[in-house]
Order: C-alpha cells, then structure tokens, then sequence
C-alpha cells in the first residue's frame, strides 16, 4: 500500500463484518444457482426490477446488491469487496461499514429506479422493466470511499498496471458513466453510478462514525437538554423562595449554586470539577 516500496498480493483478514457480507453473498450464489438449475427464472423476483421494485417487491432494492453474475464474475467481485470492506473496517469499524453498503446500495437503487420513470431520461436509460444485480455497484461504492480516506495508496489495476487509488475510483467512474451512454445496457451502469453518488453523499454529510452514533448523540443531547431545562427552572424557584426568606443566593447560568465566598475571594478560584461548589 506505500509507494516507496514493492506492491505484494496479500489479502487482508477474513473477518469482522466484511466476512459476514462475503459469506451471505456467497450463500446466495448458492441458492440462486440450485433454485434456477430446478426452476429457471425463480429467482427474478430477487433481481431490481423499477416498476416491481417500486409497487408490490420493495426488497428488491436490497436483494439485487448480493446476487452473482457467473463464478468469475463473482469471485473477483467477492475479492474487491474483501479488500476493500476490509481495510474500510479496520478504518471506521463494522457498524459503520454496514451502514455505509446499506445506504449506498438502497439509495443507489431507490435513485435509479426513479430515473427509469422519468421521460426522457427512461428512453435513454432504460424502461420501468429494465433490471440489474450483482455485487460490482457495491464494490464501486467501497473502492470510492477507500479512495477518499487513502486517495495515494497505490494498486494493481488487473495485476499489471500500478495506479493510485484516486486514479483508479476516476478510471471506473469514467468507464461507467460511457457505458450508460453507449451500451446497450445502461441501466446497470447508471445504477452503479446512483450507488456511487448516494456512498459520495454519505461520506460527505453523514458524521465520521454513521448514523447510529449520530442518532444516540441526538437523542442524548435533546436529553440532556431537557434536564438542564427543569435545573434552570427549578433554580429560578428556589431563588424566588430564598428572596421571600430575605437571604440571596448565587446561581450560575446552568443554575447550579455558587458559594458566594469563593466567588469573592480572587485567591481561591471555583474549579469545575469540585462537586463541593454544585448543588
């Protein structure tokens, strides 16, 4: 991964929730080629499919992100995933790891669907009856963010060509967005690219350790914003109380009580920490 240095083929460990995406992608790999060898074409209602996925199959848009397209196809798909989730982890940690895929591939899917129904745009990038699967728009959306966290890390562009990191993200950004426009499949590159931007936007608007930490810390700050409310207020009552006695206190701003002689005495300064001064 450093440029002053030899590039070797070592892959990274098998573990963490990396792993476990792996192996639920091959299990499927699994169960759609026994289901299609007994029945062919069961498994289309797993396929991202617009005008399915946008009615009566909404899981679609979930499902389309883990199943294969060949043997070959897959394994090297599965080998991208393993380095790139990988390393991705070790960075940011599982959980964030899941999110990211999930908000990527969902949205991603969710975008391309809607960009199907619009006209013009469906006659140029496929119909409502266009589909797509396939694990390569996830591993586009972990090589973007692995490019984005380590844009000088340098690889092997198909075990021959050394190029950055950053270069590489550029190399198959710029590949699909010509495929949307002259392949006879666009769909499939436009949803790689929809999957691309919704992991840009994740990684630029969502807090370094994901939703999850930015939703616990938001329901703990309006928590603790509430206590502080009922302090304040019940600081101002007890003010009011000790007026009507003829004795004055001193309350900070939070409402918390202040030893008035401490406050007076410039030598013995009030230290935050001392919970003798707190009420």
């Amino acid at each position: 991964m450093r440029s002053n240095g030899p590039i070797m083929l070592a892959l990274p460990p098998f573990r963490g929730m990396t792993r476990k995406l792996i192996l639920i992608a091959m299990a499927a790999f699994v169960v759609v080629a026994v289901a299609n060898s007994f029945h062919p074409g069961s498994t289309m209602a797993l396929i991202l499919t617009p005008a399915l996925a946008l009615g009566r199959m909404p899981w679609q848009f979930l499902t389309y992100a883990f199943l294969a397209q060949g043997l070959l196809n897959t394994a090297f798909a599965l080998l991208s995933v393993w380095f790139f989730g990988s390393a991705l982890e070790d960075e940011r940690g599982s959980r964030w790891l899941l999110e990211y895929l999930l908000t990527s591939a969902i949205g991603g899917g969710l975008l391309a669907a809607l960009l199907s129904l619009v006209h013009p745009l469906g006659r140029v990038y496929g119909s409502a009856y266009s589909s797509v699967f396939g694990l390569w728009p996830v591993v586009m959306a972990l090589l973007l963010a692995f490019a984005r966290m380590n844009p000088e890390a340098e690889m092997r562009l198909y075990f021959v060509l050394k190029v950055k990191a950053k270069y590489l993200a550029a190399i198959f950004l710029g590949f699909y967005l010509v495929s949307a426009l002259i392949s006879h499949d666009p769909f499939s590159a436009v949803t790689a690219l929809c999957v691309a931007l919704c992991g840009f936007l994740f990684l630029r608007f969502v807090p370094r350790k994901g939703f999850s930490y930015a939703a616990s810390e938001g329901w703990f700050g309006i928590r603790n914003s509430f206590y502080r409310a009922k302090r304040r207020r019940a600081a101002r009552k007890f003010t009011v109380y000790m007026r009507e006695q003829g004795k004055e206190v001193n309350l900070d701003p939070s409402g918390r009580y202040v030893d008035p002689d401490r406050k007076t005495d410039p030598t013995n300064k009030t230290n935050p920490k001392d919970k003798s001064w707190m009420n």
